[in-house]
């Protein structure tokens, strides 16, 4: 057993607390990595507020990037002392993951949301013994050390700035992902993204690379439009108070715009998109939303246009693939996405959390 300090969710829309837990000894196939930052994601807020159903008391985080201290007996990634950022968790062992479509894991509920391994234990405990969910994402990296499945972990090199490389586990790798892997634009073409935070802010910088000559920016804060032309929108709009299909349309000169993205996940954002599609455009949604929630879409005028529509998930990325590219792109100059970051202290994680709600801040990362 080690002793650590996590942020502890213990209600539904509470705020965290930060407690001494005890951390057991890591299983064969796990990492015990002593942390060094982790990014904020809209999916911590998710499950801390009770829309996504990991069991409380849990420690989340899904960012993390640290030092490997300890490795399990059957892993051969990484070593003590090797530098890690890690991502999402998966199961290696469904058709999926075989086949290399690690984001669509067949069992990634109870990879990633589960809150326990899958003999039902959980890493972290009270010093009574009570249990807290443990391994969100495979990691609950809200916390000074975490025991990580080797399949959560990516290592990269020792000079990597760790502090600024957390988000690339993620937000980053979700919305980069979504443009280079799945959708793939043409040079040339136009692109949009429906909510500039920090996953539209990643899509906008990968658009640019791929050689999109529109890059459209939409968002209800213009602080986060002037971000978005700074890292590679031609052009911003802000929905709070423009037509936002008619000015997309306007935008591409009557055409419609080639493919269209959505952060946002909200049915009366996204549902509107469709009038601004090209023919044979493609909107993909990336944003997370409750169980259940319904978009209606036209499809009498719509259907000669032959558009399609998607759901994407992690960037439709291998991360131990593709965070190094980021990390290249990123030394190079192509992949700015440290002008998205401030950082925090561990004890001020609930005004991180406040400060993403709100939109103050685009990505908060902590710093342990």
């Amino acid at each position: 057993m080690k002793n650590v300090t996590a942020a502890v969710a213990r209600e539904r829309n509470a705020p965290l607390i930060l407690e001494q837990l005890r951390l057991d000894e890591i299983r064969d196939n796990e990492v015990r990595v002593r942390m060094v930052a982790s990014g904020i994601c809209h999916a911590d807020a998710f499950v801390r507020d009770g829309i996504y159903p990991t069991p409380l008391p849990a420690v989340l985080g899904h960012e993390g990037s640290g030092i490997v201290e300890e490795v399990g007996r059957a892993v051969s990634r990484v070593r003590p002392g090797d530098h890690v950022v890690l991502s999402v968790a998966y199961c290696t062992q469904c058709s999926e993951c075989l086949a290399g479509n690690m984001a669509y894991c067949e069992n990634l509920f109870a990879e990633d949301f589960g809150g326990r391994r899958g003999d039902g234990s959980t890493s972290l405990s009270t010093r009574d013994g009570s249990a807290v969910s443990s391994h969100f994402f495979g990691q609950s990296a809200f916390s000074t050390y975490a025991n990580v499945v080797e399949s959560s972990v990516v290592p990269v090199s020792a000079s990597a700035p760790l502090e600024i490389f957390a988000p690339l586990g993620c937000g980053m790798q979700t919305g980069a992902g979504a443009v280079l892997n799945e959708l793939r634009p043409q040079v040339g073409s136009s692109f949009a993204v429906s909510g500039a935070g920090a996953v539209g802010l990643a899509a906008i910088m990968a658009a640019r690379l791929t050689g999109c000559t529109a890059v459209i920016a939409v968002d209800v804060h213009d602080s986060r439009l002037e971000l978005a032309q700074e890292v590679g929108a031609t052009h911003t709009i802000n929905g709070k108070d423009t037509d936002v299909p008619a000015e997309l349309m306007r935008i591409t000169a009557g055409r419609g715009a080639n493919y269209i993205l959505d952060t946002t996940g909200l049915p009366t954002v996204l549902a509107p998109l469709v009038r601004a599609q090209s023919v044979r455009g493609t909107l993909a949604l990336v944003g997370s939303a409750p169980s259940g929630t319904e978009v209606p879409f036209e499809i009498g005028d719509s259907l000669v246009k032959g558009w399609t529509f998607k759901t994407i998930i992690q960037g439709s990325s291998v991360p131990q693939l593709f965070i190094p590219r980021m990390a290249d792109l990123w030394a190079q100059g192509r992949f700015p996405f440290d002008k998205l970051i401030k950082h925090y202290e561990f004890a001020d994680i609930n005004a991180a959390f406040a400060d993403s709600s709100s939109g103050a801040t685009v990505k908060p990362v902590i710093v342990f």
